[in-house]
Parts: structure tokens; C-alpha cells; sequence
């Protein structure tokens, strides 16, 4: 078997076992700080040191492993991605784009090969934020920015976010006290899954990223007036679901009308719903997705005029509260040039294309150029859900094209 195979087989069984530690013993779900979470980051400290990292472990969680350079001190390439999950999800999100640089870097210690740079992979306790709402709270705090208002969240068992860090032995008031120098980073590379059908549609193992789409999240509250489904006539009615329905294909019809725009409406709740009573509150999420942002934020624009009209024509009221908002990143044009070199050189194609996902590059392109290498996934490309795949051999040339790539890098 050749040492690309053998490579990629160890990330998948890697992975594999990363998955064994979920919060759920039903499917794989892995939120900041848990048990399940910790044990993990315990397993991925352990395979760093290993490969011949240096590893601490930040205000957050994260744990970042340092493998020096010719020179100590010397600038470091960052690159690593996320260890926490959505619920329910894919075991490969995130994970994968810590995995195969650590593998990279097992090969260099192996030699003994030094390169003129530092490599520092970054596992990030919490990307996704499913446990307190908390998008990219771990790259941002490792650039030492954080948002004391989160401090007053609690989760789904009522733990508050205090809490959560004091019994993992964090303190909260120190969770971005020590952040990276950004005069220290030569470039942030991460290499994920696609998440997409784009590549298995082309038949080609990897791609290169273009930029990554800007995106808001709300949360939308419709209010009319309940009442008795069989007695209240229909012109008369103040119906939350049925207003919230129209609002729902509005966001639809818009994001349909740009290509490149996605709009996604993830969850709709009626509250107190009941089959025979006339729903008098409704809230559902709205997710508006575009490398562009003029061409997001003209969206957001007439979605929300939408809904006014909707809610004045149907007699109810509306409100947006906004839980997440990032603008679109361009990847660097160099690194860009960089990765292509790298993967036509391990004979995976050459395609470049945007990436739609929110990923930490996003966050660490506010102090560094970044570059994104995506790997194929199976599947039809199914990804957050347990359906993720990826192909051992993808696995084996995205390792293989990202150590060619901190060869070539000067």
C-alpha cells in the first residue's frame, strides 16, 4: 500500500475514534466543553504530541500544537479547523482539517525535517456553537476577542456558560487573555470537507477555495391571536403558522432569484401549538448565504419589506432578532495559486471553487491571508448529518497535497 493510502487510512480510523465520543449514544453529537468534548480534545493532544507538536491548550479549549522551524521563532503557518459538531451531525466536519496536518507533520518529525517557517495546528473547541448559540467563539477568542455578553447564556439543561468553563477547569474571565500575536502568522490554511456535491460531480478529490460566503442568521417572531379552530371564521383569523408560511416561501422565492444566494429556513416553532386551536405565535429562523455581500444584504433588504407587507396584509405582527452575522471572505490570491500548484502536483485536478459553509478562516482572515483546501464528499455530498463520507484515498491526497504545499511555501 502506498504512503498516501497508509496516511489516509490512519486519518479515517482517527476520525472514527473521534466520533466514539459524542454527547448522544445515538448519533454523533459533540458540544463545547462536555464530557464527550473534552475526551476528544484529550485524544487530539495526545496524537499531537506524538506527530512531535508542542501542545497548550487556550482560554477556550482549543488546543494548539507547535512544531518549530529551522529556526525557533520563526513565523508559523497556522492551519487546523474545529472539534466540536452540530447535533446529530458528520464525523468528518471539522475534524478532517485537523487530522491531516497533524499527519503531515508526523512525516516531517519522522525525517527530522525542519522548514524555514513554524507549523501550528489549532483544533478550535467551538466552531459550530450549538451548546450556547456561540458561532467561531474559539477562533475569535484565540485572536483574543469575546463577547462578555455570552457569559449570560445558559444551555438546553439550564448550565450556564460560567459554569460550563469553571467545571472544565477554564476560567471565563481569561478566555481570550492570551491571544496569538498576529505579527506571528505567516498564513492560515485549513483544509475541510466540501460539504457539497460540486467535486464528487466533477470527479475530482480536491478543490481549491475561492471565498467563503458572508451570512446572517435571525430569528423571525410572528404574533396574531389564537383562537378556536372551528369557530372563528376565515377572513376573521389573525394566524400566526399561516403568515409564517408565506414569510417562509418569500425567503425561498428571493434566494432563488441570484444565483450563488441561499436562503434556508431551519427551524419553525408554533408555540403551545395544538391541532385544533388557531396558532397566535410562531418563531422560525432564517439563514441568507452569498459571497457577495451587496448581494446578501439586497436580499436581507427585501426579505424583511416582505414580511412587513405579509405580516400588515394578514393582521400580525413581526420582529427579527439577529443572532449571527459575517461578511464574505476572499481567500488569498497567492495561497490560492499555492494550493492549485500542490494538488495538480499529487494528480487530484485543478478546480477552483467558493465555498457557501462558514468556516474559522473567515475569523482568522481579520489578521492573516488565508487559504482553504476542500476535500471531496461522498454521498452526493451530504454533510451535518451522519451520512457524511469521505473516501480514505481523498483523505490520503489532501494530507499529500497539503504537506507539498508547506514544502513550496516562502
Amino acid at each position: 500500500m502506498s504512503e498516501t493510502a497508509l496516511v489516509g487510512r490512519e486519518i479515517l480510523a482517527r476520525a472514527e475514534a473521534l466520533a466514539r465520543h459524542s454527547d448522544s449514544p445515538d448519533h454523533y453529537t459533540r458540544t463545547w466543553l462536555t464530557p464527550a468534548h473534552l475526551a476528544a480534545g484529550r485524544q487530539i493532544a495526545a496524537w499531537m504530541r506524538e506527530a512531535g507538536l508542542a501542545v497548550r491548550t487556550d482560554g477556550a479549549g482549543s488546543l494548539v500544537g507547535r512544531y518549530e522551524g529551522a529556526a525557533p521563532g520563526a513565523k508559523a503557518i497556522v492551519t487546523g479547523s474545529h472539534y466540536d459538531s452540530v447535533r446529530n451531525g458528520g464525523k468528518f466536519d471539522g475534524v478532517l482539517g485537523i487530522l491531516a496536518p497533524i499527519a503531515c507533520v508526523e512525516r516531517l518529525h519522522r525525517r527530522g525535517e525542519r522548514l524555514a517557517f513554524a507549523i501550528e495546528v489549532v483544533a478550535f473547541a467551538d466552531e459550530e456553537g450549538a451548546r450556547f448559540q456561540t458561532s467561531f467563539l474559539a477562533s475569535r477568542a484565540f485572536l483574543g476577542s469575546f463577547d462578555e455578553a455570552l457569559r449570560e447564556r445558559r444551555d438546553e439543561d439550564g448550565i450556564s456558560f460560567d459554569e460550563a468553563m469553571g467545571a472544565a477547569g477554564l476560567d471565563p474571565a481569561a478566555i481570550a487573555a492570551h491571544p496569538c500575536d498576529p505579527a506571528s502568522i505567516a498564513a492560515y490554511v485549513e483544509v475541510h470537507i466540501e460539504q457539497g456535491p460540486v467535486l464528487l460531480d466533477a470527479g475530482l478529490a480536491l478543490g481549491v477555495v475561492t471565498a467563503i460566503a458572508g451570512g446572517t442568521r435571525e430569528r423571525i417572531r410572528v404574533t396574531g391571536a389564537p383562537g378556536h379552530a372551528g369557530t372563528v371564521p376565515m377572513a376573521m383569523r389573525r394566524d400566526a403558522i399561516a403568515a409564517a408560511a408565506e414569510m417562509v416561501g418569500a425567503v425561498e422565492a428571493r434566494a432563488r432569484s441570484v444565483p450563488g444566494l441561499v436562503g434556508t429556513v431551519g427551524l419553525l416553532v408554533v408555540k403551545d401549538g395544538t391541532g385544533n386551536v388557531i396558532p397566535g405565535e410562531v418563531e422560525f429562523t432564517v439563514d441568507i448565504r452569498s459571497v457577495d455581500d451587496a448581494v446578501r444584504e439586497a436580499a436581507e433588504r427585501d426579505v424583511a419589506a416582505a414580511f412587513g407587507e405579509i405580516a400588515a396584509r394578514r393582521r400580525v405582527t413581526v420582529s427579527a432578532a439577529r443572532s449571527h452575522a459575517v461578511r464574505a471572505t476572499a481567500c488569498d490570491a497567492r495561497l490560492q495559486d499555492l494550493l492549485a500548484e500542490s494538488v495538480v502536483a499529487v494528480g487530484a485536478g485543478k478546480r477552483r471553487l467558493p465555498s457557501g459553509a462558514g468556516h474559522d478562516a473567515m475569523v482568522m482572515a481579520q489578521v492573516a491571508p488565508v487559504g482553504m483546501l476542500f476535500v471531496r464528499c461522498g454521498a452526493g455530498g451530504v454533510s451535518h448529518n451522519p451520512a457524511e463520507t469521505v473516501d480514505e484515498a481523498d483523505a490520503g491526497l489532501a494530507a499529500q497535497a497539503l504537506l507539498d504545499f508547506f514544502r513550496r511555501f516562502r
